[in-house]
C-alpha cells in the first residue's frame, strides 16, 4: 500500500532541464510549463507514490538461485563498471512523467512489487549490449531492455518476468549521431528523446522538422521500434525509420538495410539512411514489437520545414458520427489532408484544461451528457459532439486552396463550424496542436492524468477501417463497455489514408485498488469483443499481451507459431525479453506464464500442476465487474 502523501504545490522540486548532463529533461523553453504540470499532478495525488517493498531483496529471476545471482551480478559489474548496475532493493517510486521508475510500472494494474526487476544495468555502447547479452546467456537470466521507459499507459519500464534484469539503454546511449541537411535524415540511439532530437536540429539550423507523438519526453527509437504514430504528414514512426543496428539474443551484432554494406575506409555505408530495403529479405520489421533483438541504432527520415495550417471543426450532434468518418475518408484517400488528424470526442476539451473530474461533476458513474455539454458551452468549442484536428501544408496558395476543399466537404455536415488559432485564447489546447503538427514536441497532454487523483491511464488501441459502419460499431463497443465498468470514454480516433487507430484512455486512481480491477475487466473485454468483430489491437499492455496475441489466431495461432520459431532459433536460452508481446521462449510455453485472463501474479514460476494447454487458456478469459469478489485476471 502506498503511504499517504504529504507533498504540497509548494514543495514539488522542480523538473530537470535537458542539457548534455541529462539527456532526458525538459527543454528550455517548456520548463515554466513543465513545472506547472508536475505541481498540479502532485497537487491531485493523496497518496504518496511510494510503496515499501516485500520480502528478501532484491527480487530473484525465475530458477535463479541467490548466490548465482550475487556471482552473476559482480561478474556484470567488472564489465560495465560498478556504477553502471544497480540493484533493485529500494521502495518503489512512481515518480513523474520525467522522473519515472525504471524498477516497476509507475501506472501499476497490480500492486507495484509484482512487476519488479531485481536489477538494472546501462550499457553505454553497442558493444557493452553485447556484452550484457552473452553474460546473460552464460546465467540464463532473464534480460528486459528498455529505451527510456516512458512508455507508460503500456506498462511503462517493467518487466513481464519478475526478476529479470532492466538493461536501460537511454542514460548512456543517448546521442544523435548524425543530421544529414541533404538527405533529410538522422540516426540515433536510443536514449534520444523528441525534446533532444528537435533541440539538436534546431542547433545545427537546417530547415528540418522531427514529428513528434502528443509528449515529447519519449525516445525516438524506442516509438518506432513499437510503431507508434505522430501528426505530420511523417506520422508513422516505423514507415520513416531508415536502418537499424540489432544486438541479436546471442550478442552477436547485425545492421538491417544498406548498413550491411561496409562503408569505404571502415566507415558507415553512405546510403545507410537513404534506402530501407538493402538486398534479400527485408527484415527490420521482426525488430518491432518483439524480443528477437535489440535494437541499438536507427536511421530516421526528417520531414523539410513547410507552412501549415493546423484547424479545429467542432460538430453539434453526436449522430454526426458516421457521416464525419465518411468526409475523412474520402479527404484522407484522397491525400487532400496529409497529416495524422485527429477525431476527438468533446469530454476531452475538458479533461485537457488539466482540471480534475469533480470540478466539473461529483456525481457517481460516468459524467452525463448533458453535464459535458453545459461545460463545453462556455468553451471555445461550445456546444458540441466531436472535434476534428487537422492541418494542411505547403505555399499559402496550397494551403488555401487544400483548406477550400476541406470546407466543401465538412460543410455536407449541417452545423459543422472551423475554429483557427487567432479565434481562440493562447492557452486553447488548439495551439499545442499547431505545435505537434509541425513538428514541436509539447507537454501539453500530461494533463489528462489530472482527471483522476493519483492519476494514471491505460490504453486501448485497436484498428479499424475508415468506415461508417466499422467506426459506428467499435465506438459502440467501447462505449457500452465503459458505461458498464463505469468510466468516463475519451476516445480519440488517429487517422491513417485506409485505416483508423482507436485509443481509448481510460484514466484511472491508481491508489483504488477498485478502479484498477474495473479498468482491466473492461478493457479485457473490450479486446474480447472487439476481436470478435475483426478488430485487433496494434499495441497493448504487458500484462494484456497474452490475450491480444492470442486473438490473431487465424489457422490454429499460424502467426504466433510463426513468431515462437523464430524466438526459439533466435534466442535458444530465452533470454531475451520473455513474454514481450505475447511471444514466449520454449522454456516458458506451457509453464503457465500467459496471462490470459486467469492468473494475477508473475511472482514465481508456476508449477506443473497449473499447466494447460494453449487451447484452454484462449477459451478460458473471463471477466469481472465492479464489486465481484474477483481480481479483474481471473
Amino acid at each position: 500500500m502506498a503511504k499517504e502523501s504529504s507533498s504540497t504545490a509548494g514543495t514539488v522540486p522542480p523538473v530537470p532541464i535537458l542539457s548534455d548532463s541529462h539527456h532526458s529533461g525538459i527543454s528550455k523553453r517548456l520548463a515554466e510549463a513543465a513545472n506547472a504540470a508536475k505541481a498540479r499532478v502532485y497537487a491531485n495525488k493523496t497518496v504518496s507514490g511510494v510503496t515499501p517493498r516485500k520480502g528478501e531483496l532484491p527480487v530473484l529471476p525465475p530458477g535463479i538461485q541467490r548466490q548465482t545471482f550475487n556471482t552473476a551480478i559482480e561478474e556484470l559489474k567488472r564489465t560495465l563498471g560498478s556504477e553502471h548496475v544497480v540493484i533493485n532493493d529500494k521502495p518503489l517510486d512512481d515518480g513523474w512523467y520525467l522522473e519515472h521508475p525504471n524498477t516497476h510500472d509507475a501506472f501499476h494494474l497490480l500492486d507495484p512489487n509484482e512487476t519488479v526487476s531485481s536489477a538494472v544495468a546501462y550499457p553505454g555502447s553497442t558493444e557493452e549490449v553485447s556484452a550484457v547479452v552473452k553474460w546473460a546467456n552464460k546465467y540464463e537470466i532473464p534480460l528486459w531492455p528498455i529505451s527510456m521507459g516512458r512508455n507508460l499507459g503500456y506498462g511503462g519500464a517493467a518487466p513481464r518476468v519478475r526478476g529479470s534484469v532492466v538493461v536501460d539503454l537511454g542514460k548512456r546511449m543517448n546521442r544523435v549521431l548524425n543530421i544529414d541537411p541533404e538527405q533529410c535524415s538522422c540516426l540515433v540511439e536510443p536514449g534520444v528523446s523528441y525534446y533532444k532530437l528537435y533541440e539538436e536540429v534546431q542547433k545545427t539550423g537546417y530547415p528540418l522538422w522531427i514529428d513528434p507523438p502528443d509528449l515529447g519526453g519519449g525516445s525516438v527509437l524506442g516509438n518506432a521500434v513499437d510503431r507508434g504514430v505522430g501528426y505530420t504528414p511523417m506520422g508513422d514512426h516505423f514507415a520513416n525509420h531508415c536502418g537499424f543496428e540489432v544486438v541479436l539474443p546471442t550478442g552477436d551484432v547485425i545492421r538491417t538495410g544498406m548498413g550491411a554494406l561496409p562503408g569505404p575506409g571502415g566507415e558507415d555505408n553512405p546510403t545507410w539512411q537513404s534506402f530501407q530495403y538493402g538486398y534479400g529479405p527485408y527484415v527490420d520489421g521482426i525488430f518491432t514489437q518483439s524480443n528477437f533483438g535489440i535494437v541499438t541504432k536507427m536511421g530516421l527520415w526528417l520531414m523539410p520545414a513547410t507552412e501549415h495550417l493546423t484547424f479545429m471543426v467542432t460538430f453539434p450532434n453526436d449522430d454526426d458520427f458516421e457521416d464525419i468518418i465518411d468526409v475523412i475518408r474520402l479527404l484522407m484517400v484522397r491525400r487532400i489532408l496529409g497529416n495524422v488528424p485527429q477525431l476527438r470526442h468533446v469530454i476531452q476539451e475538458l479533461a485537457v484544461t488539466g482540471k480534475n473530474r469533480e470540478e466539473f461533476y461529483r456525481g457517481e458513474g460516468q459524467i452525463p451528457r448533458e453535464v459535458i455539454r453545459q461545460h463545453a458551452s462556455k468553451m471555445p468549442c461550445g456546444d458540441c459532439s466531436w472535434i476534428f484536428y487537422g492541418t494542411v501544408y505547403g505555399s499559402q496558395k496550397q494551403i488555401q486552396d487544400t483548406l477550400a476543399v476541406v470546407k466543401r466537404e465538412f460543410s455536407r455536415i449541417h452545423g459543422a463550424r472551423f475554429i483557427f488559432p487567432d479565434d481562440v485564447p493562447p492557452d486553447h489546447y488548439l495551439h499545442s496542436r499547431v505545435r505537434v503538427c509541425s513538428g514541436v514536441p509539447e507537454i501539453r497532454e500530461l494533463e489528462w492524468l489530472n482527471w483522476k487523483k493519483n492519476g494514471a491511464h491505460l490504453f486501448f488501441s485497436p484498428i479499424c477501417p475508415t468506415k461508417r459502419q466499422d467506426a459506428r460499431k467499435i465506438i459502440d463497443i467501447a462505449a457500452r463497455i465503459h458505461k458498464e465498468y463505469e468510466f468516463d470514454l475519451f476516445p480519440t480516433f488517429c487517422i491513417a489514408t485506409r485505416e483508423m487507430h482507436l485509443i481509448v484512455n481510460i484514466v484511472y486512481d491508481r491508489a483504488n485498488q477498485d478502479e484498477k480491477r474495473r479498468a482491466v475487466a473492461a478493457i479485457r473485454k473490450m479486446i474480447d469483443e472487439c476481436a470478435e468483430a475483426g478488430y485487433g489491437e496494434y499495441r497493448t499492455h504487458i500484462l494484456l499481451a497474452d490475450q491480444v496475441a492470442h486473438t490473431y489466431s487465424w489457422n490454429n495461432q499460424a502467426l504466433l507459431r510463426f513468431h515462437e520459431t523464430l524466438k526459439d532459433s533466435l534466442d535458444p536460452k530465452g533470454i531475451l525479453a520473455p513474454g514481450r508481446n505475447g511471444i514466449w521462449p520454449k522454456k516458458y510455453r506451457g509453464q503457465g506464464w500467459e496471462l490470459l485472463g486467469e492468473g494475477r501474479s508473475t511472482s514465481t514460476r508456476p508449477s506443473h500442476g497449473s499447466r494447460r494447454s494453449r487451447k484452454q487458456l484462449v477459451h478460458s478469459v473471463k471477466f469481472t465487474k465492479k464489486n465481484s469478489n474477483c481480481d479483474g485476471y481471473s
